[in-house]
């Protein structure tokens, strides 16, 4: 069974390793952070965030429920349009064992590719949230938080909540 990893996990600073082979081990991971995302009612959850130091996430589109399970993503290109939102993380818990919020800009648009759970090749340009998601989610894939876009008093903000978590 997986289990979370929490903020101050070194692992959540680790740059992840490309897949090179799925193997029924990744596909049966897969399988449970859909179910571990869901569970705990969030949109996306990266590798390593359940211990796994490999390029590989799910995502959800909240509007459509669409699951995506991305193997080996890439952001292709940015717009230069950003939108600032409110982003959490399920690494990323207050005390009340929650999320912890903040507001983070980044681009309203990407184009994506990724290896699908059957070795497919896929592609999509997404904007809005799932824009946002698969940022986020890929950021955990090179070590990022999503606490890294804050300004340092916002950060020590969020950081206060989270050591009342521990």
């Amino acid at each position: 069974m997986l289990q979370m990893k929490l903020c101050g996990d070194l692992i959540l600073r680790e740059k992840c390793e490309p897949v090179t082979e799925i193997t029924p081990d990744i596909l049966d991971i897969l399988d449970e952070m859909v179910g571990m995302m869901r569970d705990q009612n969030g949109v996306g959850l990266a590798a390593p965030q359940v211990g796994h130091l490999k390029r590989f996430l799910v995502m959800m589109d909240p509007d459509t429920e669409n699951v995506f399970k991305m193997i080996n993503p890439t952001i292709l290109t940015r717009s230069a349009d950003v939108c600032t939102l409110e982003e959490g993380c399920l690494s990323v818990l207050g005390p009340d064992d929650l999320p912890v919020y903040a507001n983070v800009t980044r681009p309203q648009s990407v184009d994506v590719q990724w290896t699908d759970e059957n070795g497919k090749q896929m592609a999509a340009k997404m904007s809005g949230l799932p824009a946002r998601i698969v940022q986020h989610e890929t950021d955990h894939l090179d070590g990022v938080l999503f606490i890294d876009y804050l300004s340092p008093v916002r950060r020590e903000m969020v950081m206060r909540k989270v050591r009342k978590h521990k």
